[in-house]
């Protein structure tokens, strides 16, 4: 939320990939996402993000499964860090 400047009530129940990420990686991101549900988790992930007034900004994406006490995949934590400072 800090990131894309879009409140919290916002982004709730809308979809990353398809509100928020650039067409050309939302296939990629997609896959990340995806393999986090499967147990997969992915580290240092980049890839672009459109904030609420329109900015391009670099993300730096950790994707890491979450499990419940019976060790069931029970979501997704994903932890983006904007590097578009970094990445210029």
């Amino acid at each position: 939320v800090e990131i894309t400047g879009f409140s919290r009530d916002e982004v709730m129940g809308q979809s990353l990939v398809e509100v928020y990420i650039t067409e050309e990686f939302r296939a990629s991101v997609k896959k990340v996402m995806d393999n986090a549900l499967l147990g997969e988790e992915t580290s240092n992930f980049e890839f672009p993000l459109f904030t609420k007034d329109k900015r391009r900004v670099e993300v730096l994406l950790n994707a890491t499964t979450r499990r419940d006490v019976s060790d069931n995949v029970v979501g997704v934590i994903g932890v983006g860090q904007d590097i578009t400072e970094r990445k210029q």
